[in-house]
């Protein structure tokens, strides 16, 4: 595949409106959204901008949290999540002699009432910025014994790499991602936890892991079960947490994951519509290639059949189906006809693209395939989109039409780099119905005549009809040089 093509699947991502509506039902944005409404002249802040011992049992039972033991905690997670988000604004104290500062509600509470959908989207996006940082923020227990004499934390005691635990972390989300858009967007479910730890620590060539890489695993998996559990909160994933009953004892390493009867009780993660998006959105402010299907419906046919190269068939099929539903069927057709032509080398991938596209344009589209009959490069796919329509009066194809549309099948192929048993079932037919192939298919007038005769080589199981290709190739070479 040439390095210009994208190096992600593209992601079917849900509407606007429908992530918007999600962000909004998040449980950390819905609390977040409360305490700046509940925000007012009263409510008295720290230096920081946290809320105070008083304050923050308040907010807690304003959040319907106030016989839950950790109904502190989430309320101070939420009001972080509504300062970072633009809904709180907290000031200074009125004057020197004040001990706290004051919060009132912030611009952005009022996108959430009449804001569109893209304007939600960001505050959640700031939102999901928040939690990220505090996944890889030290940990307490960790962050407490890092605290010297004069009450400063030790950072080269701390041992904390923030940029490390920033890679690892996005790495992981990464694979995640991957994991889901692969085969058109449908993923595997959910993915267990030390599937996606081992996907970062496990070398790639390594049989069987060693104890301390398996040791490695297990950190990262309690790592990971709390970084996910925060993450959960904000809408980015489905969590099912590890199993408490797996957690070590304090001072001992946790256990391998070697549970194979049943690893959902090492945790399993799924990104959620909302979080696919969000995850998108920082690969892109990353600078990352992550196509979306929807992005090529206002390009040209060109675009379209160029970039359709790197898409699996589900998410080819709904590309393109969002591309037609823009355009009136004859001029479609007409234009995809058109971009197909070509001799360079993603020509091939291109008019086989737009075969596989004329076959969702429907019956108005035959006179503009039928006005390509006599074309070389498009005569051979126009008449296969006629007789699949059953149309009657189609004339048979010159024979010299025939082998050039043959070569022309197997170089898009190769290029797409599809299934190897599939393309071996096509080489093995073309040479099956045509008697003397190789000595008619050397002299195809085609850009990609000897390499696609060399990969028959390579690709026939037969030894003799393998040889036969490979003296065609040579003789295609000769012609074109001589």
């Amino acid at each position: 595949m040439s390095e210009d093509r994208p190096t992600l699947p593209p992601v079917r991502l849900h509407s606007d409106a429908e992530l918007a509506r999600d962000a909004l039902a998040t449980p950390l944005l819905t609390r977040a959204v409360r305490l700046a409404r509940w925000a007012g002249p009263d409510t008295r802040v720290g230096a920081g901008g946290e809320l105070v011992d008083e304050q923050l049992t308040a907010a807690a039972q304003e959040l319907g949290l106030g016989a839950d033991e950790d109904g502190p905690a989430y309320a101070s997670e939420a009001w972080r999540a509504a300062i970072d988000t633009g809904l709180v604004e907290v000031g200074d104290p009125a004057d020197d002699a004040a001990e706290h500062g004051t919060a009132r509600a912030g611009e952005n509470l009022a996108v959430i009432t009449s804001g569109g959908p893209q304007d939600i989207l960001a505050v959640w996006l700031d939102a999901l910025e928040a939690v990220h940082a505090d996944a890889i923020a030290p940990i307490l227990d960790d962050l407490a014994n890092a605290i010297g004499e004069d009450g400063e934390i030790d950072y080269e005691a701390l041992d904390w790499d923030p940029d490390g635990e920033a890679d690892f972390l996005d790495g992981v989300l990464g694979n995640l991602y991957l994991l889901t858009v692969a085969e058109g967007g449908a993923g595997e479910g959910p993915v267990p936890l030390p599937a996606l730890a081992a996907s970062m620590i496990v070398p790639d060539d390594m049989g069987d892991p060693t104890d301390d890489v398996l040791e490695q695993v297990s950190v990262a998996m309690m790592r990971l079960d709390e970084q996910f559990r925060l993450f959960e909160g904000v809408g980015l994933v489905e969590y099912r947490p590890v199993d408490e009953a797996l957690m070590a004892e304090e001072g001992e390493e946790p256990a391998p994951p070697v549970d194979d009867e049943d690893v959902s009780r090492y945790g399993m993660v799924e990104l959620t519509p909302l979080g696919l998006y969000g995850i998108r959105a920082r690969m892109l402010e990353a600078g990352i290639d992550a196509p979306a299907v929807g992005d090529l419906a206002d390009k040209g046919a060109e675009v379209l059949l160029d970039g359709l190269a790197g898409f699996p068939e589900v998410a080819a099929r709904a590309e393109t189906e969002q591309w037609l539903a823009r355009r009136d069927p004859v001029d479609a057709a007409r234009e995809l006809l058109a971009a197909a032509r070509g001799v360079d080398r993603r020509a091939p991938l291109r008019r086989l693209n737009a075969q596989q596209a004329l076959t969702l344009v429907g019956p108005q589209a035959e006179p503009a395939v039928r006005a390509v009959l006599d074309d070389r490069e498009l005569g051979g796919l126009a008449r296969v989109w006629l007789a699949e329509r059953g149309a009657g009066d189609v004339p048979a194809p010159p024979e010299s039409m025939i082998f050039w549309l043959a070569i022309d099948t197997i170089a898009a192929q190769l290029d797409a780099e599809g299934d190897l048993a599939e393309l071996k079932e096509l080489v093995e037919g073309l040479v099956g119905q045509h008697r003397g192939f190789f000595e008619a298919a050397w002299r195809v007038e085609h850009p990609g005549t000897a390499e696609v005769l060399e990969a028959m080589g390579r690709l026939h199981p037969d030894k003799r009809v393998a040889k036969e290709a490979r003296k065609a190739a040579f003789k295609a070479r000769s012609r074109v040089s001589g």
